[in-house]
């Protein structure tokens, strides 16, 4: 991370703030044991996961007030998991993943940073076929369906992760590929529900995308 240009930044939900070390642009890259191009991490897209989206800060500032009670919550694709360290500032249970090599020493510095809790974190693929996750009772994820191949992955993870009654909780900008997830989670057995999100003044730009909430109600498994 030394090769790195880095900046620092503090995202407030009213009278909380989140403290993050964020990589200062998308410009930025340094893999030279190749970990990342073994995962199929291009140069051009490693630097992705180390700055913070408009649908990250979406999801944050939804879930900011969402009753989460004692809902065991999974992030996926966390990147700068903004909404994992909001989540944990407000003792959630919460555990946080993503594919990329360096998203979890950004996680464990920027936890340091927020005087947080350690947070669970898994180094996983969608297409991974085995992990010691378990099961969750809310999910979140933001700006996951990048490409066409992603609709299948990600539907299939999120149901090898779901208790029988969950829900989840994503945020697409707009990439055109929501219907079809939609129509994936509903043969797994979720209802569906896509919103434009009420408040965005907190984004430079307008915000285009959607929040999808999917939602499912059934026994619960007993090995969760």
């Amino acid at each position: 991370m030394t090769k790195l240009r880095l900046c620092y930044q503090t995202v407030e939900f009213g009278k909380t703030d989140i403290h993050l070390c964020t990589l200062r642009d998308k410009q930025e890259f340094d893999d030279p044991q190749g970990a990342a191009e073994k995962l199929g991490i291009s140069s051009a897209s490693w630097p992705l996961f180390g700055v913070v989206w408009p649908s990250s800060m979406v999801l944050a500032h939804y879930i900011s007030d969402y009753n989460t009670g004692t809902k065991r919550i999974l992030e996926i694709g966390c990147g700068m998991a903004l909404s994992s360290l909001l989540l944990n500032k407000q003792l959630a249970n919460i555990t946080a993943t993503d594919h990329h090599p360096e998203a979890g020493l950004f996680l464990q510095r920027n936890t340091q940073l927020n005087e947080g809790l350690p947070i669970n974190y898994a180094q996983v693929g969608w297409a991974d076929a085995h992990d010691d996750l378990g099961l969750f009772d809310l999910i979140i994820g933001s700006d996951l369906l990048y490409e066409e191949q992603h609709v299948a992955l990600l539907a299939n993870f999120i149901e090898a992760h779901s208790n029988p009654t969950c829900e989840v909780i994503l945020v697409d900008p707009g990439r055109g590929r929501k219907n079809k997830l939609s129509e994936r989670m509903i043969e797994f057995g979720f209802n569906s529900l896509h919103q434009k999100p009420i408040h965005t003044d907190y984004l430079v730009k307008e915000f285009k995308g959607y929040i999808l909430k999917f939602e499912r109600r059934g026994p619960r498994r007993l090995d969760a």
